[in-house]
């Protein structure tokens, strides 16, 4: 298991937008695994939440620097210049180049339903 932690930077907030609001963390090279979308498990003030992580740099809207941008299920809140802490438990897919941004939602959905349903 991979754990990243650190401080909640702002992004695009492209994930809110497409009604998946994400926690932005730089990565470093440290970070090893390939890139892709996993499911994952965040820590906030002590709380433990399953979430979806997504490491890379976002091939379908123009990339950026390698990061991990995470969505906290059943979170509400806002965690900019907070410190979390992700555990990258098991990886769901590889990271894609969508052909629009309704394309791009409607994976985020699917590996939403994904995630949930894993047995922890």
């Amino acid at each position: 298991m991979t754990v990243v932690e650190g401080v909640v930077e702002y992004g695009r907030q492209l994930g809110r937008e497409l009604g998946f609001p994400t926690a932005n963390l730089p990565v470093d090279g440290a970070v090893t695994l390939t890139d892709g979308v996993y499911a994952s498990r965040t820590t906030v003030d002590g709380r433990t939440y399953l979430s979806m992580s997504n490491l890379g740099e976002n091939p379908s809207v123009g990339r950026v620097e390698r990061r991990l941008e995470t969505h906290i299920f059943d979170f509400e809140g806002s965690l900019y210049g907070r410190e979390i802490r992700v555990e990258l438990l098991a990886k769901v897919r590889d990271e894609e180049c969508f052909t629009s941004l309704e394309e791009l939602r409607r994976q985020i959905a699917r590996d939403a339903e994904t995630i949930r349903q894993m047995k922890w």
